[in-house]
């Protein structure tokens, strides 16, 4: 399966083969607060370089910095981004300044009238956690009492409404249940369904007994491709020793927290350093920090791009390098 035909991720050829200084940025990831109501055991939480909530002119800013390089795709995160009182405000704000995509990385706990609002104000890519198909172990797995059946009805609501993929976090509380899951969540007619093994856990072993439903696979581009990489001895996360030795997705994605720069949101999640500060910084200055730091960072000499690099950032990375070779 080509990288182009998975839309979350719009990593094309014609990407690889254009991005530079001044290309349109694809891709970028803020983080509105490190505030929030889970508690999932998976988290990494905040660090000194992340915490802390951004006021609405302080998100407004950072929104104006990308679409003065014609930003195409915009995620708000966290935390969890529901809690910011001006985030419906803030979606329609960054829809007027010309990103055609919104999309919301968030627990599905929200009230339900408040994904209805975020629907009308423009956002129409939500990517929802579902680490269960049972209230036992969803509890479990976000860490809070009674948190399930809130997230279940939410994702068959918006589903009905607008592009939803559900985001299953894998480790020993829920392996084992990996099959009902995915079977679980086709019901909810939700978009796509990612499955990643957390951070702390990637036991590539466990993953050699994989889902193998064909009618469900088919109709999921991003399942399938991940499950294809599985059979194929890729897994979700890591590089291998002939992989590419440079982060080129860099060039155009990027996310931001608390002001900072990151080399990507694993980096950001994984307590990396930030690449450097947005304060003060045209667009222009600030990516090329970032082409300097791509020049000078071997992924394969940092234990956080060799162990967490995900699949589909090691492919492009790789494509990158191919087209451009004789360049």
């Amino acid at each position: 399966m080509k990288l182009e035909e998975i839309g979350f991720y719009t990593l094309s050829d014609q990407r690889a083969e254009n991005a530079s200084l001044t290309s349109d940025l694809q891709r970028c990831e803020l983080l509105l607060t490190d505030k929030c109501n889970f508690r999932c055991p998976y988290c990494r939480g905040s660090n000194e370089h992340t915490c802390g909530t951004l006021t609405f002119e302080e998100a407004k800013e950072v929104v104006d910095l990308w679409t003065s390089h014609n930003l195409k795709n915009i995620r708000f995160s966290g935390g969890e981004p529901t809690l910011m009182p001006y985030l419906a405000d803030l979606v329609k704000y960054t829809r007027s300044r010309g990103v055609e995509r919104v999309a919301l990385s968030t627990n599905g706990s929200a009230p339900a009238e408040l994904y209805e609002e975020l629907v009308e104000a423009g956002v129409n890519d939500f990517s929802i956690s579902l680490d269960a198909c049972c209230a036992s172990t969803g509890d479990t797995m976000a860490g809070v009492c009674n948190a399930w059946e809130t997230v279940k009805n939410n994702i068959e609501l918006l589903s009905r409404l607008t592009y939803v993929s559900v985001g299953v976090v894998l480790n020993d509380d829920n392996f084992e249940e990996l099959a009902d899951i995915i079977e679980f969540a086709s019901t909810l007619q939700v978009s796509d369904i990612r499955i990643i093994s957390s951070a702390q856990w990637n036991n590539e072993e466990k993953f050699k007994r994989l889902f193998d439903n064909q009618d469900i696979l088919t109709k999921y581009p991003i399942l399938q491709y991940r499950i294809e990489n599985f059979k194929n001895e890729k897994n979700v996360r890591g590089i291998k020793a002939t992989d590419s030795h440079r982060c080129h997705l860099m060039m155009d994605d990027m996310a931001i927290a608390n002001g900072n720069h990151f080399p990507c949101i694993i980096a950001m999640r994984e307590g990396c350093e930030p690449v450097g500060s947005i304060k003060g910084k045209t667009m222009a200055e600030i990516r090329q920090e970032r082409l300097e730091w791509i020049n000078s960072h071997d992924t394969h000499a940092c234990d956080t791009c060799s162990n967490n690099c995900l699949d589909v950032c090691v492919q492009y990375n790789n494509r990158v390098e191919e087209l451009n070779k004789d360049v």
